[in-house]
């Protein structure tokens, strides 16, 4: 453990320099409530997603790195926003019009769009803590409506009166003059309505905590700050809840970086130290626009497990997040190859290397084996040139390639199988294209089945891309070409897999067959 703890600590894997950070916290004192606590906040005004997991898998990573160098104990809180009122109607819920009535109301005092909870911010977190259940994660799970109801922000807020006005000249700062005129930390909920009013705040008085206003029917209320009468602006709240709770770690999207010396200040005036703060780059769509929960574009948490493994999209969460990616489908095979990749190169590294490894941090050190046989991107592949139906298809050619494999002894192969048929008919399917052969290519492409047609022995896949290779290699230049044109005659795709283990798997006679196809113009569009 000591050769692993001394390894951890030298480690230059992002985690552990985050993990470092936070140690470093408490250098000179052990915190005053017992453990350290990492949180992640949630705002449920759309459905759960992927950017949502990914928060909370990066931060349980720096949480495991630190467990590993620190005896310190911990604690991770998944916090809710759902207190704060529905600005304007997700698109992507059934009945949407139907929610027009409830504007400005509390996100868990809308109804349920689906029906199945007692309200919309109900029926939200329950799809969040759905899927973090899925995933093993060890989390407290905390509803802001649940917070300001029972008191647990009653203090942070009473102290929030005596200092209202250090509070609002640090976000008065951050405002344009208009805003400025009827700012207030305090969104008081109408007493009758229950809505969450934006109106200028006439009087704070922090001798009995509470505070006057005007209704936009211009009568005039005084409420409490406490109980859930009130809550604070969304600025405020968040470093007000970094008071509340004592947090130590939280990570977030770059487009709160600017606010950061806000939610500091925040937090700060309210009596605690500022955490540590790690910013990530935003997730992009198709067209490099920001994934948004309510406009539902990029990837769901659902869509990626119907075609790939969770462990693949905790790597896809590892890998450098301080640089914007894309999170379209097309990211999928190569997260799920990459990953088998490096389950694999694991048990050969040394601790240094282990440490460094994605999948030391995607399962805490205990690492499995694996037992994918084929890579995700053959499979597809396979699919499209079988014109497989099933995934008993499939295993045809892979146990033929791999004869003592089975789906009972190799689930990893089995469940990949099942994906790889779904991703194909959605997306490999509808979109191949193939091309005639150019003279060039007709030649080596013929020069290529006559040496396949004459293969004598195993089908081994280096020998068989020696041969790939060697029909190529004095007729291309660069020799990718050669590579391109197989994958576009052939496959009807622009990329595509180490053709000699394709051939491998496939069928010397079938991929005879194939050629013979497709210099014939039988396959596809050809």
């Amino acid at each position: 453990m000591s050769d692993l703890r001394d390894a951890a600590l030298h480690s230059k894997a992002w985690p552990f320099e985050e993990a470092r950070r936070v140690l470093k916290r408490f250098a000179k004192s052990p915190p005053e409530k017992g453990y350290v606590l990492f949180e992640t906040g949630y705002g449920p005004s759309g459905l759960p997603h992927i950017g949502t997991f990914g928060e909370v898998a990066r931060t349980t990573m720096v949480k495991r790195a630190f467990e590993l160098i620190s005896d310190i104990p911990t604690k991770l809180i998944c916090f809710s926003d759902d207190m704060d009122g529905m600005r304007k109607v997700p698109g992507n819920v059934p009945n949407s019009e139907a929610l027009n009535d409830y504007l400005q109301l509390p996100l868990t005092s809308v109804p349920d769009p689906f029906g199945t909870h007692d309200s919309f911010g109900a029926h939200n977190n329950a799809m969040l803590r759905r899927f973090l259940d899925t995933f093993g994660f060890e989390y407290e799970f905390i509803s802001a409506t649940e917070f300001y109801r029972s008191g647990k922000f009653d203090e942070v807020l009473l102290r929030a009166t005596r200092e209202y006005d250090k509070l609002m000249a640090v976000m008065l700062k951050s405002l344009r003059e208009e805003r400025r005129q009827t700012y207030s930390i305090f969104l008081p909920l109408h007493p009758e309505t229950g809505r969450v009013l934006y109106v200028p705040i006439k009087e704070v008085n922090p001798r009995d905590g509470t505070i006057r206003f005007d209704d936009e029917d211009g009568r005039e209320w005084t409420l409490p700050v406490t109980g859930g009468n009130v809550k604070l602006q969304w600025k405020p709240d968040f470093g007000a809840r970094w008071a509340a709770l004592g947090v130590d770690f939280e990570m977030y999207g770059k487009d709160h970086s600017t606010n950061t010396p806000i939610y500091d200040s925040i937090c700060r005036i309210l009596g605690h130290r500022a955490p540590e703060h790690f910013t990530y780059e935003l997730f992009l769509d198709e067209n490099g626009q920001k994934i948004s929960k309510t406009s539902g574009n990029g990837v769901s948490i659902d869509e990626w497990l119907s075609y790939a493994s969770t462990e693949s999209l905790f790597y896809f969460m590892y890998q450098k997040p301080k640089t914007a990616k894309r999170m379209h489908f097309d990211v999928i095979p190569k997260a799920v190859d990459e990953y088998h990749q490096q389950l694999r190169a694991y048990p050969g590294q040394d601790l240094k290397a282990q440490l460094n490894n994605p999948v030391w941090h995607i399962h805490g050190g205990d690492v499995g084996t694996s037992k994918m046989l084929v890579p995700f991107s053959m499979l597809l592949n396979l699919a499209s040139v079988a014109s497989a139906e099933d995934k008993d298809q499939l295993w045809g050619f892979i146990q033929r390639y791999a004869p003592e494999a089975t789906p009972e002894n190799n689930p990893d192969m089995d469940q990949a199988a099942g994906f790889a048929l779904r991703y194909y008919n959605d997306f490999v399917k509808p979109n191949r294209k193939f091309r005639a052969p150019g003279d060039l290519e007709r030649e080596a492409l013929t020069d290529l089945r006559d040496q396949l047609a004459r293969w004598q022995g195993e089908a081994e896949a280096e020998a068989l891309q020696s041969l790939v290779f060697a029909c190529g290699r004095e007729r291309f230049d660069p020799l990718r070409d050669w590579f391109t044109a197989l994958y576009e005659v052939l496959l009807g795709a622009s990329q595509g897999p180490r053709f000699g283990g394709f051939i491998a798997l496939y069928g010397v006679d079938e991929t005879v067959q194939l050629i013979d196809d497709a210099l014939q113009g039988k396959l596809g569009n050809t």
